[in-house]
Formats: structure tokens, C-alpha cells, sequence
């Protein structure tokens, strides 16, 4: 069985987070979520390396009743890893974490993380997460993202990939302003 790549790892998890606000990561996770399924209610990183979990944490916290995620790369995680407690102290009940671990800084040039040695679903349960699994196919994939979404949080799902081989996805056609604008719109205005 060959690995999934980053858009075939969307493909199995965008579906299941209708109505769900959704921060997403910098780089070719950005990309790809919003070349696969663009909704109003998500937000695109656009720099700001390892803050897709923070910033998802914050509208879980200003917005308890509202379902949360947050697509996350390894590198990511790796960078701001002081999230991962916090979340796990402040156990927002509808909050998923899915994080796309292929390994490299897929956006810099394939340079490897060390995700091969750490394991994050590890690190995510010692945090305090409700539930954390790691999964390899597309089957597995939509399987435990239901199960997921459908369990009390915070739940942290890491999805193994390869790295990226082949055009990114086309860039992401909204300014941060506009990206702002419209999950405070779709999320019936800011607290």
C-alpha cells in the first residue's frame, strides 16, 4: 500500500468537519485544504509557522458551543509544541487536531522534522487530550475521523503521509484581512 499523500489525507477528513471552523496551518496544508474543499468558516494561514493550533484554541475558547479544528503539519506542531498542553488543560469538548505528518518542511524543500522519532500522538495524550491515534490508509483515515468527530475532545489525529512530490496546490486566493472577515461572518461576527 503506497502512503497517502497530503490532498488524499484531506480528502479523507474535510468531509466530516461540515460546520466545523477549521484553522489550518501555513504552507502546502493551507494549500491543499483549500484547493480541496474551501468553505467560509475556515482560515488559511499565510506564514506564521506552528499558530494554527493557537489560533484554534482561541476560537474554541471564545466559542465553546462552536466545533473546532485544526489541520495541522508535524513541522508545526513541532514548532510550537507549548500548544499541546494547553489544549489538553483547557479540553475543549469539540476541538480535533489533525495533523499531516510527512515527515519534511514540505514548503522550504523537503528538509526532514524529526517526527520519525517523536511521536506526537504520544505527546498529545501525556498533554491531556482525550484521545489520540495515528493512522496510515484512507479507510483507517475516515474511519477514526468520524469516530473523532463524533467523540468528546480534544482528539488529536495524526495521519502519516509521504512528502509531496509534484506541483503545490495553487496558492490561497484570499488576503489575511478577507480571510478574517469571512470566518467572523460565517461564525455569526466576533465575540
Amino acid at each position: 500500500m503506497s502512503p497517502l499523500t497530503t490532498r488524499e489525507a484531506l480528502e479523507g477528513v474535510l468531509p466530516h468537519l461540515d460546520g466545523f471552523a477549521v484553522a489550518c496551518a501555513n504552507g502546502f496544508i493551507s494549500r491543499w485544504a483549500c484547493a480541496v474543499q474551501d468553505r467560509p468558516t475556515h482560515f488559511y494561514m499565510i506564514g506564521s509557522m506552528g499558530l494554527a493550533s493557537s489560533i484554534g484554541l482561541g476560537i474554541a475558547l471564545s466559542r465553546p458551543e462552536q466545533p473546532v479544528a485544526v489541520l495541522d503539519g508535524d513541522g508545526n506542531v513541532l514548532m510550537n509544541l507549548g500548544t499541546l498542553p494547553m489544549i489538553g488543560v483547557a479540553r475543549p469538548s469539540r476541538f480535533l487536531h489533525v495533523v499531516i505528518d510527512n515527515g519534511v518542511y514540505a514548503s522550504t524543500g523537503n528538509q526532514p522534522t524529526i517526527s520519525n522519532r517523536v511521536a506526537l500522538e504520544r505527546i498529545a495524550e501525556a498533554s491531556g487530550y482525550a484521545r489520540a491515534a495515528r493512522v496510515v490508509d484512507r479507510p483507517t483515515l475516515e474511519r477514526t475521523a468520524a469516530e473523532f468527530v463524533a467523540a468528546e475532545g480534544p482528539g488529536l489525529l495524526l495521519v502519516e503521509t509521504a512528502p509531496e512530490s509534484g506541483p503545490p496546490a495553487p496558492r490561497i486566493p484570499f488576503t489575511p484581512a478577507e480571510m478574517t472577515a469571512r470566518i467572523r461572518r460565517a461564525l455569526g461576527g466576533a465575540p
